[in-house]
């Protein structure tokens, strides 16, 4: 019996996925070559206000509105045109904070041909002389307004991206909450457009009542308020920014616990027995594309911990699971590195967080008891690193002189996992 002949395998599309950028100016701001893609296109993807930018007559591909949600029906989408001249709507720079990106993420960046438009930041800080390396971005499309706080420093300059024209109204009262209340805010509207305007102001004063459009970028010059909580840029903030039972890394501690766990960007951390989860928010506030999960088994230190991360600016990327360890440890994404805080002679908690670690992955762990400290010389005897004591004295008033009082000295045990004996 003849074996069924084989099947072609599938042939990849003739043409790229193209990705047009157009901005508040219309078609009269794209150049020749954007056009001429749009009107060669088969099919034209995009929101309802980009697709109306493009006119009938000139562009009468079959339009697509995309759907909601929006990442998961990409694929799907793009391949039920595959074959066909397809062309996606975006404003702006597409690769900036748009659908440039999560093409390329679905479908692979080898599919698109991205035929970019200057982003509204370039606009705003061409309007406003700021240079633009100059400048953090802060996007709050589709985020809480609360991610802005990680970026409040006295005297940065900060371009927020809107989701709607209630964003400027709420930075304003975020930076009232935060002790900002000074900054200078201007609101840029429709830039690049026929209806370009600026709304100038200031946090404590701003007035909500003002109609802004939808299409609005907010530049924030940030002047911190007298007497408000001076926020550094490293690790080791003041003990007072967080909200505690006791169950706090200490400030000086928590700096070198940092340190030792040595953050870079785009990596994830375990908190384990997060407490007030300081560690891991320090651990995000190094860079905005690290990641963080905080594991705790008391609910009520895990809603701590929440609400800590609000407050420093650092949600969503710090995920809590409320659970014991080793237990709530099943399922979690691989860590580059794992902070053990508290229960560390919890049942096989060590073990699990040593075989999550990859090769070339950190743990640090921390203790003040000494049937830890036994624990952790005898893993340090097994799979060296550092194992160092630190100690922390304040000076303090004994009766009319001043003198040291020690607190409790914390041994730590770091080490990278080299995969000999793993």
């Amino acid at each position: 019996m003849s074996s069924a002949p084989p099947q072609p395998s599938p042939q990849p599309s003739p043409f790229p996925v193209s990705v047009v950028g157009i901005g508040a100016d219309g078609w009269d701001g794209l150049p020749e070559a954007s056009r001429r893609v749009l009107c060669e296109a088969e099919v034209l993807i995009g929101g309802p206000r980009q697709l109306q930018l493009a006119p009938a007559d000139a562009c009468p591909g079959e339009r697509v509105t995309w759907p909601s949600p929006l990442r998961e029906a990409v694929p799907g989408l793009i391949a039920g045109h595959d074959g066909r001249r397809i062309a996606v709507l975006a404003s702006g720079d597409p690769m900036f904070y748009g659908i440039g990106r999560t093409l390329a993420e679905t479908i692979g960046a080898d599919r698109l041909r991205v035929l970019p438009h200057p982003s509204s930041v370039s606009y705003a800080c061409a309007r406003l002389g700021w240079p633009l390396e100059t400048v953090e971005i802060v996007t709050l499309v589709g985020r809480p307004r609360a991610s802005l706080a990680g970026a409040l420093y006295d005297g940065r300059r900060l371009l927020v991206l809107s989701g709607n024209r209630h964003t400027p109204g709420q930075v304003a009262g975020l930076l009232r909450e935060k002790g900002y209340g000074g900054s200078r805010m201007r609101v840029l509207e429709q830039l690049g457009g026929p209806y370009e305007r600026i709304v100038d102001g200031a946090a404590d004063t701003w007035d909500d009542a003002v109609r802004l459009d939808a299409l609005n970028v907010v530049a924030v010059d940030c002047v911190r308020d007298p007497g408000a909580l001076r926020l550094g840029a490293v690790p080791g903030l003041p003990d007072e920014a967080y909200e505690h039972d006791g169950q706090l890394t200490k400030r000086y501690v928590r700096a070198a616990t940092l340190a030792a766990l040595a953050p870079a960007p785009g990596e994830l951390l375990w908190d384990v027995g997060g407490g007030s989860g300081s560690i891991g928010i320090e651990w995000l506030r190094a860079h905005r594309s690290c990641q963080a999960i905080a594991v705790e088994k008391d609910p009520e230190r895990a809603a701590r911990i929440g609400r800590n991360a609000v407050a420093l600016g650092v949600v969503p990327r710090l995920r809590v699971v409320t659970g014991p360890a080793p237990e709530a440890l099943a399922g979690l994404p691989v860590p580059d590195a794992v902070f053990i805080g508290g229960g560390l002679t919890a049942p096989g908690l060590l073990d699990a967080c040593w075989a999550a670690l990859p090769v070339g992955g950190r743990l640090v762990a921390n203790t003040v008891t000494l049937e830890s400290e036994a624990l952790l010389a005898d893993r340090y005897r097994a799979h060296g690193g550092e194992l160092v004591r630190l100690a922390v004295a304040a000076a303090v008033p004994v009766g009319g002189f001043t003198g040291w009082r020690q607190a409790m000295p914390v041994t730590q045990w770091s080490v990278t996992k080299s995969g000999v004996g793993a």
